[in-house]
């Protein structure tokens, strides 16, 4: 089977409370975009020698295969159906890393959806959420990828009608890597002072000043590349531009494509997504 783990971005993240168990609640729309990584998975023979064997070809990713989130998935899953044959996994990483996309999470939730719907599990969209939740706060959104206004560490959805059709998203990920403690050590929770899913009930071009990204603004005076490729996306014509989750990716929406993007960000990943 083969599937296509989509990206998302985050119209609006503010980190509005600390919670007891030491993690933060937040409000956030996750928006999926049509970026995907490539997730080929075939039943392997009952004499395997990995449980799950896994190649990785395209970006490349650090860090070792056990602690893939393609594995981890294939593993909880199993905890919960031991009769679970052993699979191999090619996956195909198009999808920036430490970009604050998603695109590890997509990886997971997109495992534990194609297990289900391979070998007949019978775990419910529900059930899948919640097993994806324990391996990343944004997983869950995944195993379902609509628009979503995002509660909770992430993981408490409810579908919102926000459309960017016609519009097209740039997205410019520089080589600067933002750590989850980093980008935590600067936030100061607090209510927002006004609600995303409010803001972008708004045409798009009264989002610019009103939707923010707590991250973005903790992050933007120690890392210039943050502001800088912000506002020349703005100088290219962007009608909205913001930092995508925790960064490091920033995104630009457009009523038209700018016809001369890469020039403008040497040394720098750049995405054109017509939606």
């Amino acid at each position: 089977m083969i599937g296509y783990p989509c990206a998302k971005i985050n119209l609006g993240l503010n980190i509005v409370s600390k919670r007891s168990d030491g993690y933060h609640n937040l409000e956030t729309v996750f928006y999926p975009i049509s970026l995907c990584d490539k997730l080929e998975i075939t039943e392997a023979p009952i004499t395997a020698e990995h449980a799950c064997a896994i190649n990785i070809d395209g970006i490349r990713i650090e860090g070792s295969t056990e602690d893939n989130l393609v594995v981890k998935a294939y593993n909880l899953v199993k905890t919960m159906h031991p009769g679970l044959p052993p699979i191999n996994v090619r996956l195909t990483k198009n999808i920036p890393t430490q970009a604050g996309m998603g695109g590890g999470s997509s990886d997971c939730a997109y495992t534990i959806t194609m297990l289900n719907e391979m070998f007949s599990l019978g775990m419910t969209t529900v059930a899948m959420r919640q097993l994806a939740s324990t391996l990343g706060a944004d997983c869950a959104f995944f195993v379902d990828p609509t628009p979503s206004f995002a509660t909770g560490i992430g993981d408490e959805l409810v579908p919102i009608n926000v459309d960017l059709g016609g519009y097209t998203i740039c997205i410019i990920k520089p080589e600067l890597k933002i750590s989850t403690k980093e980008a935590f050590a600067g936030i100061s929770p607090k209510p927002a002072a006004a609600c995303c899913k409010d803001i972008i009930a708004l045409p798009v071009d009264e989002w610019r000043g009103k939707l923010v990204n707590d991250f973005e603004q903790s992050l933007a005076p120690v890392h210039d590349e943050i502001p800088r490729i912000k506002q020349k996306l703005y100088d290219l014509g962007a009608v909205y531009a913001s930092m995508s989750g925790s960064g490091s990716a920033m995104f630009g929406i457009f009523t038209q494509a700018p016809a001369d993007l890469y020039p403008h960000f040497p040394d720098c990943q750049c995405y054109v997504i017509g939606q």
